[in-house]
């Protein structure tokens, strides 16, 4: 084994700068952060190349002199610890004087400063080289220029990920500064066009700036809380509105955005039992806290806090929001649900969704033999194991364009799902299994399951089959989530959506996958968005459009509150016969539950 030595200064802070900055977005981040820390009201932030290319960032904040202009590109120089001891309040969003430097380890850095009243001073960096400090022109704050991101260190470039991915990330970290000091104006650019352009406002109006209009109508104000040492504003939206990720959950902690744990275990605590499985709710809070009762300094990228007293912050965050969404709920009315997403008022009764516009049995996907679902106990009955699947049966034939419609099948041999008896709630069909035990079926689970293993047949036969729309539909959308569908267009063809852009911020719907029926466009493209977000390009081919088919089969299937006549609710059993996976929907949750008579018999003391 070689002896042991000391590293050199370049590759010391080469391995430094990997923990500041991970990517170009983490490399915007600090910029503008440290902009926001010199009083900046005004900052423009421009990227080429999704950031690898050039970063420029711009603010009309208090600047530097030369003497700090010099200093600012060294490691750990800092003008925002005036103590060691502040390190335990921090006050400010910046605090370890570790960008720069570290950026400049990296990239090939410039720097150009002018305080209010002085001259400006510009200082370069590249690869951890540092220049002179020489006079320049500039306006009053600082320009900070950053280009050929990790040319110094190639490997770490390799795994970055598409330019528009990479630019996605680093618009989403000025999008959540943006929504934590609205009183500061941001622009940001790619590739010359303006992607985020707010204006200063109150907190009120840059929620909905940034948000946008779904929020702004869905939300109830969050305020007070039950410990006095915290003080919590901000928004929720009410169950109605719900998205497939935890990504627009924005949370704010002495106005530094956060990706906690502990908050985000609040909101899904306080939402629990009002939304359904696998949605997450949309939010933008924001605590204030004595800086000595938050420790900031737990994480890299300062994304996770340590509170002092967890408890009492977790506890404090459930209870402002339950009662928020108490009382948005008891002013509001009912509360309508997005499109997609289970458990909201009910939908005008209606036949089954089909591309004609008329009743249309289930289309069969793949058939094997699976056992029943097993799980824990619920509500005093259990969850029963071994239900085998039969053989497949013969399809139903397929709708054919401008033909009469086709009548239901006959009923088939009771199977072990057994028979109809009645829906409950307009959600649930209850079903007499053959051995006398009672079924109760999730109605809006188990078509989800169906429709998603017919996208899945359709799909191994070389695509899924599109049903053109009439009048192309379209949708409007940050200019993000519409560079991110239009990247993903050629899968999404694959999928039976065809789509095309349409201006700046909109895409059209030329066609949609005829399994879906005719729903609106625009909720099924907001989670489709939020899905290939969460995947980004570095997860096989498969699992995204796995993934997007289970998004697809819940915009498709039918809702909680659809009243289904008898020959539906047997059509419904049968097909579940014939389906794979059938004992679970896409998101994994049980489609249905069996009632045994024993079960019945505890119940009233008979055994």
């Amino acid at each position: 084994m070689d002896r042991i030595r000391l590293l050199s200064a370049t590759t010391a802070d080469r391995i430094a700068a990997g923990e500041v900055v991970e990517r170009p977005a983490a490399a915007v981040k600090e910029l503008v952060e440290n902009a926001l820390d010199a009083g900046a009201r005004r900052i423009h932030v421009a990227l080429e190349g999704g950031g690898t290319g050039r970063i420029l960032v711009e603010d009309d904040g208090a600047g530097m002199s030369p003497a700090d202009l010099a200093l600012c590109v060294e490691r750990h120089a800092t003008s925002k610890l005036p103590e060691e001891a502040a390190l335990f309040r921090i006050a400010t969003l910046g605090f370890r004087g570790e960008a720069l430097p570290s950026i400049g380890a990296v990239a090939r850095l410039c720097i150009t400063s002018r305080p209010q009243g002085g001259e400006a001073h510009q200082i370069t960096v590249e690869g951890g080289a540092k220049g002179e400090v020489r006079p320049a022109a500039g306006a009053p704050g600082t320009r900070v220029e950053v280009r050929d991101l990790f040319y110094a260190t190639p490997a770490r470039r390799k795994f970055l990920k598409t330019p528009g991915t990479e630019a996605g990330h680093a618009v989403e970290a000025v999008r959540r500064l943006a929504l934590a000091w609205p009183e500061v104006a941001f622009r940001v650019e790619l590739e010359g066009r303006a992607v985020l352009n707010v204006a200063p406002a109150d907190r009120a109006g840059r929620l909905a700036a940034v948000l946008g209009p779904d929020f702004a109508a869905a939300a109830v104000p969050v305020g007070g809380a039950s410990w006095e040492a915290l003080t919590l504003d901000g928004m929720a939206a009410l169950p109605g509105l719900t998205r497939p990720t935890a990504a627009e959950q924005h949370l704010v902690v002495n106005r530094r955005p956060v990706r906690d744990p502990l908050l985000r275990a609040a909101l899904r605590v306080a939402y629990r039992d009002l939304i359904a499985s696998g949605r997450h709710p949309v939010a933008a809070l924001f605590i204030d806290l004595p800086p000595e009762m938050v420790d900031v300094n737990v994480h890299p990228m300062k994304t996770e806090l340590r509170f002092r007293e967890a408890g009492a912050v977790r506890g404090a965050l459930i209870s402002a929001l339950r009662r928020a969404l108490a009382v948005g709920a008891g002013t509001t009315g009912a509360v309508v649900e997005e499109e997609g997403a289970e458990g909201g008022a009910p939908p005008p009764a209606a036949p089954w969704p089909s591309a004609g516009g008329r009743p249309e049995p289930f289309q069969p996907g793949f058939a094997e033999a699976e056992p029943g679902f097993a799980g824990p106990r619920a509500h005093g009955f259990s969850w029963q194991p071994g239900l085998r699947l039969p053989a497949p049966r013969p399809a139903f034939p397929a709708p054919v364009a401008g033909a009469a419609p086709a009548p239901l099948p006959p009923a088939a041999a009771e199977g072990p799902l057994g028979r109809p008896v009645a829906q409950l709630m307009e959600t649930y069909v209850l079903a007499e299994a053959p051995d006398g035990a009672l079924i109760l079926v999730d109605q809006h689970a188990a078509h989800e399951r169906l429709t998603h293993e017919a996208f899945k047949a359709q799909l191994l036969e070389g695509q899924v089959r599109s049903q053109p729309l009439l009048l192309p539909a379209v949708v409007e959308l940050a200019p993000l989530e519409c560079g991110r569908l239009l990247e993903a267009a050629p899968a999404l063809e694959r999928l039976g959506l065809e789509l095309e852009g349409f201006g700046h911020g909109a895409v059209l719907v030329r066609a949609l996958p005829a399994l879906l029926g005719n729903p609106d466009p625009a909720p099924l493209l907001r989670d489709l968005c939020a899905e290939l977000a969460e995947w980004e390009e570095s997860t096989a081919l498969g699992r995204r459009l796995d993934a997007a088919i289970a998004r697809l089969a819940c915009h498709g299937s039918i809702r909680a509150g659809r009243r289904l006549n008898p020959a539906e609710m047997d059509a419904l059993l049968r097909q579940m016969e014939a389906t794979p996976r059938a004992s679970t929907c896409s998101h994994g949750r049980p489609t249905w539950l069996r009632f045994g008579k024993a079960e019945f018999e505890k119940l009233f003391g008979r055994r």
